[in-house]
């Protein structure tokens, strides 16, 4: 998601059908080394990547970001915001945005 590759598209390049890739995702198959070693050459990252609490990932990885940023980002309406968000070029329009969302969140405490 964070590289806005589809399924569909990572079962392309591997040979395989999105219902394949969805069960990796899912855990319901095994992903051999192999197997594990091309999605990460088509992704760019090292093998690490998978592996929860490894400390070595790429720079651009949600790794190096704050862990709510990184569960934002993973999230499909934070990457569509985040994405969304970046095309604006006014700066008074983006903090005007941010306000917007801080306060909406505010409320949210209260409720």
């Amino acid at each position: 998601m964070l590289l806005g590759m589809s399924q569909e598209r990572l079962g392309e390049l591997l040979g395989l059908t999105f219902q394949q890739v969805q069960k990796y995702e899912k855990g319901t198959n095994r992903i051999g080394a192999g197997r594990l070693y091309q999605i990460a050459q088509i992704l760019g990252v090292p093998i690490d990547y998978f592996y929860e609490g490894a400390d070595t990932h790429i720079n651009n990885s949600a790794s190096m970001v704050s862990p709510p940023v990184a569960e934002f980002l993973s999230s499909s309406e934070g990457l569509q915001l985040a994405m969304a968000f970046t095309q604006i070029r006014s700066i008074k329009l983006r903090r005007r945005v941010v306000e917007l969302v801080r306060t909406m969140a505010d409320e949210e405490k209260d409720i």
